[in-house]
C-alpha cells in the first residue's frame, strides 16, 4: 500500500498553548481518512499545518515522498494538496463559474474544461446557478462551490474541514454522498468533521483526537462499534 501522506510526531503551538502534541498518522493513496474529536481537539490545526498555513513546532510532514517543510503554502497547493477550510470562503462578488475558473488559474494542462464539466456534473445545483453571484448562494451551495474549487486544482489529496457545518440534515447527506463519489473517482481525502457518525460511515479509517493527541485509531467500522466513541461522539 502506497502512503500518500505521512505525519510524524507533529507538534503545533499557538503562542504558548500546545494545540497538537506528537500526532502521527498516514493516509494511503485512494483512502478516506477522518479525524474526529470535540471542538479544540486540534483537528483544524492539523489540516492547516499540512497545507502550510500554520507553522509547526516540530515533526515531519511528507507528501508523495516529498518533505513539506521545504515548500511554502503556495507550493503545497500547486503540488497536489487542495484544502477546503472551515467557513467556505467563496468570492461573493464573482459568479459560480468565475469562482471555479479562478481556482484553475495557473494550470498549464489541457484538462481545465473537462474538470469544470466534472464539477458541474458532481454538483448539479452549481450548474443551475453557474451565472449566480457566489455571495447569494445558500450555505449548502457555497460549501459545494468551495469543494468544487478545490477539485479544479486537480490535486491528489483533498483536505476537508467541517464540510457539513451549519447545513440542513438533507444537505449533510448530499454532501457526504458527493464526498464518497469524489473518492471513488480517485481523490484521496482527509476529512475533519464533528459529525462522527457520517464521517466514519464513509471513511476507510479514522483517528480520534482529544486535547491535541490521538487517543484511538483504527478501521472505521471498529471505531463505530467502540464504546468510548459511541458515548463521546455518537450519543449512544
Amino acid at each position: 500500500m502506497t502512503m500518500l501522506l505521512e505525519i510524524d510526531d507533529l507538534w503545533v503551538a499557538y503562542d504558548h498553548i500546545q494545540a497538537v502534541r506528537g500526532v502521527s498518522f498516514s493516509i494511503a493513496s485512494g483512502e478516506i481518512v477522518t479525524l474526529i474529536g470535540a471542538n479544540g481537539a486540534g483537528k483544524s490545526t492539523i489540516l492547516r499545518a499540512i497545507s502550510g498555513l500554520q507553522p509547526i513546532t516540530s515533526g515531519g510532514r511528507y507528501f508523495a515522498g516529498q518533505d513539506l517543510s521545504k515548500w511554502s503554502a503556495h507550493q503545497i497547493a500547486q503540488n497536489g494538496i487542495a484544502h477546503v477550510p472551515e467557513g467556505r470562503g467563496v468570492f461573493g462578488n464573482l459568479t459560480v463559474l468565475e469562482n471555479l475558473r479562478l481556482a484553475a488559474y495557473g494550470r498549464r494542462d489541457n484538462q481545465v474544461a473537462s474538470d469544470l464539466d466534472r464539477v458541474l456534473t458532481l454538483f448539479p445545483r452549481l450548474a443551475e446557478r453557474r451565472c449566480q453571484w457566489g455571495g447569494t448562494l445558500s450555505g449548502g451551495e457555497q460549501q459545494m462551490l468551495a469543494v468544487g474549487r478545490a477539485l479544479m486544482r486537480r490535486g491528489q489529496l483533498l483536505l476537508l474541514d467541517e464540510p457539513s457545518m451549519g447545513l440542513a440534515p438533507f444537505l449533510v447527506k448530499e454532501i457526504f454522498k458527493i464526498i464518497s463519489e469524489i473518492n471513488r473517482q480517485g481523490t484521496t481525502i482527509l476529512l475533519v468533521e464533528q459529525n462522527a457518525y457520517m464521517s466514519l460511515k464513509i471513511a476507510h479509517r479514522g483517528y480520534v483526537l482529544e486535547t491535541g493527541e490521538i487517543i484511538l485509531s483504527g478501521d472505521s467500522r471498529q471505531l463505530l462499534g467502540n464504546p468510548l466513541v459511541q458515548k463521546a461522539y455518537l450519543g449512544h
